[in-house]
């Protein structure tokens, strides 16, 4: 059975909610090339929402319009129900941005700089301070309190970046890449912070190339392509969409037969070098009824796992067949400046 095409009526995309972001038929242009033509995103509070599509989708044009670095051509933005329009310094105060790279002071040190930070938001010079050292702890780099940020790798620069971001303890963040140059224990840690950040009620915005990574920590996802949104899905229905599955046996032989057996098409794929057989599942029910049944067979199953993660499945059903124009998203202003008029 073929993937279903893609529902693209907008109007089941938008949870209204009192907290969190919204964005409602956003549009931006530069010059002749249409950046976002029409694009819903939602990220409610007390959730990670993972925003996916390829280059040149509008991702990066659409988080500057949500952090307020871009003014929208069209649509509206409400944070925690205030209109970005109507009071921009109300909404601004709520929302963390953090961008692909940091752009600080490299002379100053990373307390300095989260000190400094704290200050522009109107925290005290003692309050500043300890604001600095609590999150300096919980991105792990209080031995860098004193160090300048010259000499921080690029995967502790991004931790530095999300510490700036939360420096006015903000309901509401938006990060662009924020895994771009962590090591696999610091992916690890943020994937915990963000969690955390999420359980206290924020709502989280997160863009990333990296979809086995979202499906770890995400609740939902907002798809978008060729500068549209295409679909909006929570991880619980991406768990229970179609899916292709990988079944490695000892004797694949049997399994072929047993597959043939029970009527259920496959065809024969490599997996990790090995030899697979591949069959495409209505529901994680269904995947464990066949395993039962090639089990209950005698087929040594030595492996049974979805080929791809679900937000992979839906990308590949939806964004993947879409092509994107040949667009060139602006480079983002520098990260401590606020450039849109109201």
């Amino acid at each position: 059975m073929g993937p279903a095409p893609p529902d693209r009526s907008l109007a089941h995309m938008i949870t209204p909610s009192s907290g969190g972001i919204v964005g409602h038929g956003l549009r931006r242009s530069f010059g002749d090339v249409q950046a976002v033509r029409n694009m819903e995103v939602s990220a409610p509070a007390g959730q990670v929402t993972a925003l996916v599509g390829p280059n040149g989708s509008g991702k990066t044009t659409l988080l500057l319009m949500l952090a307020t670095l871009l003014k929208p051509d069209a649509g509206t933005i409400t944070v925690d129900g205030i209109d970005l329009a109507a009071d921009p310094r109300g909404a601004r105060s709520r929302l963390g941005w953090m961008p692909d790279t940091l752009g600080v002071w490299e002379s100053l040190t990373t307390t300095e700089i989260l000190s400094s930070v704290g200050r522009l938001y109107g925290l005290g010079k003692a309050e500043s301070l300890t604001r600095a050292a609590q999150l300096l702890e919980l991105v792990r780099l209080p031995e860098f309190a004193q160090r300048p940020a010259r000499v921080l790798s690029r995967g502790q620069q991004q931790r530095l970046s999300l510490a700036r971001a939360l420096v006015h303890d903000p309901s509401v963040l938006l990060l662009d890449e924020p895994a771009s140059g962590l090591d696999p224990d610091s992916r690890l840690e943020l994937r915990d912070i963000l969690r955390g950040l999420a359980r206290e009620g924020r709502a989280i915005l997160v863009s990333s190339h990296d979809l086995g990574e979202l499906d770890e920590f995400s609740d939902r996802a907002v798809f978008v392509a060729a500068g549209e949104t295409v679909q909006t899905q929570s991880l619980l229905e991406a768990d229970a969409q179609e899916r292709a599955y990988s079944i490695r046996s000892l004797d694949p032989a049997a399994l072929e037969s047993a597959l043939d057996r029970h009527g259920v098409p496959h065809e024969a794929a490599r997996d990790d070098r090995r030899a697979a057989s591949t069959v495409h599942l209505a529901s994680e029910a269904a995947a464990a009824q066949l395993l039962a049944l090639l089990v209950g067979d005698g087929v040594p199953v030595v492996g049974f796992a979805p080929s791809a993660g679900a937000l992979e499945e839906t990308y590949r059903r939806t964004v993947g067949r879409l092509a994107s124009p040949p667009t060139s998203p602006p480079a983002p202003p520098a990260a401590h400046t606020q450039e849109v008029a109201p």
